[in-house]
């Protein structure tokens, strides 16, 4: 017996020291048939396996049950040759058992892929290889930037041939009105002749694709609607030529020709493709339209002058100067200038923005009436432009769950459809009218043929395209089709308090001296602590520090201590500032000013304690505003029939006071950093679909932890990059409208798959009956993804 061997180059990542190395090559090298060689200095690990008892996958489990990773790469593929869900499920399956592959994806509705496989083990080119052996072509995104080229060519080739075979159909149609009684039919459009001419050009040519695609479906023992057209219509077209040729050997034989049933099917499935290619092209509009707000040139200052250059070549550092009714180039920062700035077409925002200097300013957005000097600090493929473009692609080409079931019948969906029309023509043949081959052939072409599932594998991508488009419209922004489909069953939403609920924005509206320094003094000593610190409530001290102009005094220590304040030494003096369990933690008596801090809080301020030397000094109140629409949202995700949760650090009664104001009945006050992730956990554990809304550092670990995550596009990018919905507006009505559009793309999901389903039920049985005409079947089973699409494409126009 021969023995099997193959080498794999695996990149390793987490290796520290020797010790890991080592270990990982004495665990490799014990499993049998195995030889590892670990490399410390390059990452990497060759591994020679001698048999076929191993796989890749028990190789690379192996290594991250250690504690280790192996490098994947993702690669995009625009995906060529797909006519139906067959082939994209299919493609998919096999590219999911090559070995080295960790996930693919295949979209019928976008004509691409996205595969993410082990690096050393398999590449880019193995993965094209293996999509051409199953018929189809894959070419890697970065090497093919003409996708919309080829699909307005391919577009162009099928519209030429449906217009010549229309037109060829056209004797055909008059025919068959002849011989209704309405019009006189001239001879030679009967003559065998003239209908085997062109019914053979029609057939082979014009509908040539349709038998390539079936001869290399069957080729990889699979399935597709082109075996089933392919089969339909050659059975109609040979069953003609058999009686053309039987009339030439037996003189007096009456022949009945179906070749019009083999050019109306085909011109009318082209003329369904056509339609329904048109129609996918509207669903990325949205893609297109993001793509089309980007500024095409930018004006740079530059020793004193200035010049026009296209966006592209602007550089990071760049001084640019944006004039009013421009818009501006690329994302940075204002260093001279204010005005205020249209942001709708990135946040959904209607009203203009003040913008002033030190503000940040995104790129696309629309400077309005005054004019600014900007530095350039993200550029290209780093711009929030950019990086929604990304977002949404990644979006449109990821699948729902709700899309398993279209595949898992779509996987055998044509199978049983050829044996259907099989027992069809085998009922009608022998049973319904026995002998009569022309009856029973009409009935089994018509099977065929009304029963591809076109429709069927664009019921759920072509919603998700739309919906994650007007999504992005919005500024909303699903990372995925899984979310898009979760987040509308959603049960309770928990909503962070600082900068999601309010504005983030607090100001100092009471400072009380409570020791013998004066006011100067202990305020100089609290706003130098607070300027090593990055909360929001810090800054908004340091500003009214510098409002009232304390003088600078020296800290030589700093620590944050997250959920309860800070620590630091002033004139090497410990200083601390934040909740009562600090002051509690470091023993400092408060019992005398319980009174004042519960006023303060009860007024929904946020009261911070203030302790020098072991003593108490002072008092310190914050008040962060509640955003204008906060409310509203909120009322409105309760009518959604959503419980609302506030979750914060802040104290009880602070807490208590914002949720009374905003209409939230359930609360989390005081809860560290580290414990709102076993909050979300415990809503979970009662059974509850849990949203998470945070815009913080400290969220992203509930972010996670939730059923969906939502970042406001206004925090920060580790927050963003955990969330699985990024609502760019940053208001909660964003939430709102993202649990509605939600609802509303699976309710047309759900829709499109009834439509599909019931049509192919409904459409076999009746064509099995011989009550459909073959032709007829062919215009229902194109124009059934047309309307599929069709209704897609109504998400556009839904308001949210």
């Amino acid at each position: 017996m021969t023995v099997k061997e193959r080498e794999l180059s695996l990149a390793i990542t987490g290796m520290t020291c020797a010790a890991c190395s080592t270990r990982i090559e004495k665990v490799l090298n014990k499993i049998d048939g195995v030889d590892a060689n670990v490399n410390l200095a390059l990452e990497n690990a060759k591994v020679h396996i001698h048999d076929d008892q191993v796989t890749t996958e028990e190789i690379v489990t192996r290594i991250r049950k250690l504690g280790y990773d192996v490098q994947e790469e993702k690669q995009e593929f625009d995906i060529r040759g797909m006519t139906c869900a067959a082939c994209s499920t299919r493609i998919e399956k096999m590219l999911n058992k090559m070995p080295g592959v960790d996930k693919a994806t295949i979209n019928l509705a976008t004509e691409s892929g996205t595969v993410e496989f082990l690096s050393g083990v398999v590449t880019a080119q193995d993965i094209v290889e293996r999509v051409k052996k199953l018929g189809y072509e894959a070419i890697p995104k970065n090497e093919n930037q003409s996708q919309e080229d080829y699909k307005e060519k391919e577009y162009k080739q099928k519209r030429t041939k449906f217009i010549v075979s229309a037109v060829i159909a056209l004797p055909f149609i008059y025919m068959m009105i002849g011989h209704a009684g309405i019009l006189p039919v001239p001879g030679f459009v009967e003559n065998k002749w003239f209908q085997l001419i062109l019914a053979t050009f029609v057939e082979f040519y014009i509908g040539g694709p349709f038998f390539v695609g079936a001869y290399r479906a069957l080729a990889n023992k699979s399935a597709n609607m082109d075996v089933l057209v392919a089969l339909g219509t050659a059975s109609a077209y040979f069953y003609s030529l058999y009686g053309v040729i039987r009339s030439l050997v037996q003189p007096g034989y009456k022949p009945e020709f179906y070749f019009e049933t083999s050019v109306l099917i085909i011109t009318l499935i082209l003329l369904g493709k056509l339609f329904e290619a048109r129609a996918k092209g509207r669903t990325t509009v949205a893609i297109k339209s993001l793509l089309n707000l980007q500024a095409k040139e930018a004006t740079l200052i530059k020793d004193g002058e200035q010049v026009k250059i296209p966006v592209e070549n602007v550089q990071v550092g760049d001084v640019l100067l944006v004039r009013p009714g421009e818009k501006i180039p690329v994302d940075g920062s204002i260093i001279e200038g204010k005005s205020t700035v249209d942001e709708s077409m990135i946040t959904g925002e209607s009203l203009p923005v003040s913008k002033q200097v030190g503000d940040e300013v995104i790129g696309a957005t629309l400077n309005k009436n005054g004019t600014l000097t900007m530095k350039a600090e993200k550029v290209g493929k780093d711009t929030a432009l950019a990086g929604i473009v990304k977002i949404v692609k990644e979006a449109q080409g990821s699948k729902a769950p709700i899309q398993r079931l279209a595949d898992v019948i779509s996987g055998i969906f044509v199978p049983i459809v050829v044996g259907i029309a099989i027992l069809t023509f085998i009922v009608w043949i022998a049973f319904v009218t026995p002998g009569n081959l022309p009856h029973a052939l009409d009935a089994a072409i018509a099977v065929l043929v009304i029963a591809c599932p076109c429709s069927l594998g664009l019921a759920t991508p072509t919603s998700i395209m739309v919906g994650t488009g007007k999504g992005a419209e919005s500024g909303i922004l699903y990372k995925g089709g899984e979310y898009l489909e979760t987040t509308h069953y959603l049960n309770a939403i928990l909503l962070d308090k600082t900068g999601t609920i309010t504005k983030g924005k607090p100001e100092v509206t009471d400072f009380i001296n409570l020791g013998e320094d004066s006011d100067e003094a202990l305020l100089a000593k609290i706003v130098a602590a607070e300027e090593s610190s990055e909360h929001p409530l810090a800054q908004a001290i340091v500003e009214y520090g510098k409002e009232k102009g304390v003088l600078s005094v020296s800290v030589s220590e700093f620590e944050a201590i997250p959920g309860h304040g800070i620590f630091a030494k002033v004139d090497d003096v410990p200083l601390y500032i934040g909740t009562r369990k600090l002051m509690s933690r470091e023993n400092i008596s408060m019992d005398d000013h319980e009174q004042t801090m519960s006023k303060l809080e009860q007024d929904g301020k946020t009261a911070m304690l203030v302790a020098y030397n072991g003593q108490l000094q002072g008092i310190i109140a914050v008040a962060d505003t509640v955003k204008e629409t906060s409310k509203q949202a909120i009322s409105d995700l309760k009518a959604l029939g959503l419980d609302v949760y506030m979750i914060t650090g802040d104290n009880k009664r602070t807490a208590e006071a914002i949720a009374r104001l905003v209409g939230i009945d359930h609360v989390f006050a005081e809860v560290l950093p580290e414990e709102k992730a076993s909050k979300v956990k415990e809503l979970q554990a009662q059974g509850m679909k849990v949203g998470m809304v945070g815009d913080g550092i400290n969220d992203a670990p509930a972010l996670a932890a939730a059923d969906i995550g939502m970042a406001v596009g206004s925090g920060t990018d580790v927050a963003i990059e955990t969330a699985d919905v990024t609502l760019i507006g940053g208001g909660l009505e964003h939430v709102v409208k993202a649990i509605d559009l939600s609802g509303k793309t699976m309710k047309n999901i759900r829709q499109n798959l009834f439509w599909a389903l019931f049509y192919n039920s409904i459409g076999v049985p009746i064509a099995a009956l011989g009550l459909l005409a073959p032709w007829v079947a062919g215009a229902a089973m194109a124009f059934s993804s047309v309307s599929v699409v069709t209704n897609a494409l109504r998400l556009k126009r839904v308001k949210i």
